[in-house]
Order: structure tokens, then C-alpha cells, then sequence
């Protein structure tokens, strides 16, 4: 299973990532081992996360979101249900 997911950082910008295992990637932010943008911007939390059978899909979505402007993100965000 893969995730693609996005992190609300300290500063309220959004991060988007993708991972095999969502628990250990935000362990991995919030102990300042994840992505050089978010390391100065902690805490995170997580806001919004997808699952796909194939990193390829994954791959493709997160780009996909990447590409958003904020306010796309945020109604994204908004209207998501299912944090663990």
C-alpha cells in the first residue's frame, strides 16, 4: 500500500509527500529525519492522506496535487474524513 499525504507545518504551509508505511514517515518529519522542508517548520501534523495499490498511481497523484494552488489544497484538506 502506498500513501500520498499531506503535513501542516508550524507556519501553516501545506507539505505533500508519498510513503509505504504513513506512521513512520511522520515519525520521520517530526524527528527532523524527513524532507529538508519541513525540518524548520515543525511540528507537523497530518491533514489529509490517500491510499494506492501502486507506487506508480502514488507517484502520479501526489504530482498531481502538488500542482494545486493553495486554496484547492485546502478545500482538499477540508473535506477530508479519514485521519487515523
Amino acid at each position: 500500500m502506498w500513501f500520498v499525504y499531506i503535513l501542516c507545518c508550524k507556519d501553516e504551509s501545506f507539505y505533500i509527500g508519498m510513503t509505504g508505511n504513513l506512521e513512520k514517515r511522520l515519525w520521520e518529519h517530526n524527528n527532523r529525519v524527513g524532507a529538508l522542508f519541513t525540518r524548520n517548520r515543525l511540528p507537523v501534523r497530518l491533514v489529509y492522506f490517500e491510499e494506492f495499490e501502486s507506487k506508480f498511481d502514488a507517484a502520479k497523484r501526489e504530482k498531481e496535487v502538488k500542482g494545486w494552488k493553495r486554496d484547492k489544497k485546502e478545500k482538499l484538506v477540508t473535506s477530508f474524513q479519514g485521519l487515523p
